[in-house]
């Protein structure tokens, strides 16, 4: 379980991912050194991790999550060679060890993902069935007050006004070839300085500092913050597959965001046309989050529940055993 000021720190990280740590330090009321301190612990203990990536829309993609029936004698063997699938960017186990649900980026113009290909040719996988994410009603963590004690709403402006300034309207600008080195290590470390990426790139700290403009302007580079939520008190974890009719899909899915425990909702193709995350204490707490919390959602005509067993990969990371590892380049 993490402190109000470990709390706090991560809620100013969602808000501003690459935020220094001196103005972390003014909006928590600690010095910049604790608040530095605080975040290297946690980073090497698995708590957190930030990291760069590209928006998937800037390559003609979209988001997709898929769930892959497997032989629950092959889950191990399938698990291993799909985590180090570079289009995979999360995945998790299901309890009972026949179900990997994952998120990929996958092209929408009639082309089937070679990954997908691969998907099918794996030994041990039975079925896969893959859903386009239509729209998103709640980022990961956009209420913080849900996971940990959450900072005033004056420190997360003063925040806002140092985050990535989006063009609301702005052109996309798709990657160069000459943004590989300075990706690859925004996707290592979402906040290396501007002078560990000028000494990754090659390039002046000045070209570092106006590329990251250029591609954060624009909107193909955003920051994730990633969370093993289990050391924020919430080991149990669940993913639902609910099902409502087109004329309610916005209502039930905006209502379905709000809930308590709920970190992520999007509607999605498939019958059952809407998804949501939700994190828990224990088996009690999601029993008592679906006959009091869910109940409580007009418009839901049915559901399926993936638990989750355990978390494969994050955010282009391996997880091990607790631990967030770089996969190989």
């Amino acid at each position: 379980m993490l402190d109000t000021l470990d709390s706090h720190i991560l809620h100013a990280l969602h808000v501003a991912p690459r935020a220094p740590f001196r103005l972390v330090g003014e909006v928590v009321g600690a010095s910049e050194q604790t608040v530095a301190r605080r975040y290297r612990t946690m980073r090497r203990g698995g708590t957190v991790r930030v990291v760069g990536l590209v928006n998937p829309a800037v390559q003609g993609l979209v988001a997709s999550v898929v769930r892959i029936s497997l032989r629950p004698d092959r889950t191990d063997a399938c698990a291993e060679a799909l985590t180090r699938l570079p289009e995979v960017s999360f995945a998790t186990i299901s309890f009972g060890g026949s179900e990997i649900v994952c998120s990929m980026a996958a092209p929408h113009d009639g082309r089937m993902p070679e990954v997908l290909r691969q998907l099918a040719r794996t030994p041990g996988v039975l079925a896969t069935d893959t859903r386009m994410i239509l729209h998103t009603y709640s980022p990961p963590g956009a209420d913080w007050g849900r996971l940990g004690p959450s900072l005033p709403e004056e420190a997360v402006e003063s925040l806002r006004a140092h985050g990535p300034r989006i063009a609301p309207r702005g052109p996309q600008v798709e990657p160069q070839e000459e943004d590989a080195a300075l990706l690859a290590a925004l996707a290592e470390d979402g906040r290396s300085s501007q002078a560990t990426l000028a000494g990754r790139t090659g390039w002046t700290t000045g070209r570092v500092a106006r590329r990251l403009e250029v591609l954060e302007r624009s909107g193909t580079l955003f920051y994730d913050v990633d969370l093993a939520l289990e050391k924020l008190g919430y080991p149990f974890s669940a993913a639902l597959w609910l099902s409502t009719s087109p004329a309610l899909l916005h209502e039930t899915g905006t209502a379905v965001a709000a809930l308590p425990r709920v970190v992520f909702a999007a509607a999605t193709t498939s019958a059952q046309n809407l998804m949501a995350i939700v994190m828990c204490t224990d088996t009690a707490d999601f029993y008592d989050w679906l006959s009091r919390r869910l109940s409580t959602v007009p418009g839901i005509t049915g559901y399926t529940i993936s638990v989750r067993l355990r978390t494969l990969k994050q955010a282009a990371s391996l997880v091990y055993q607790g631990r967030l590892v770089a996969p190989p380049r």
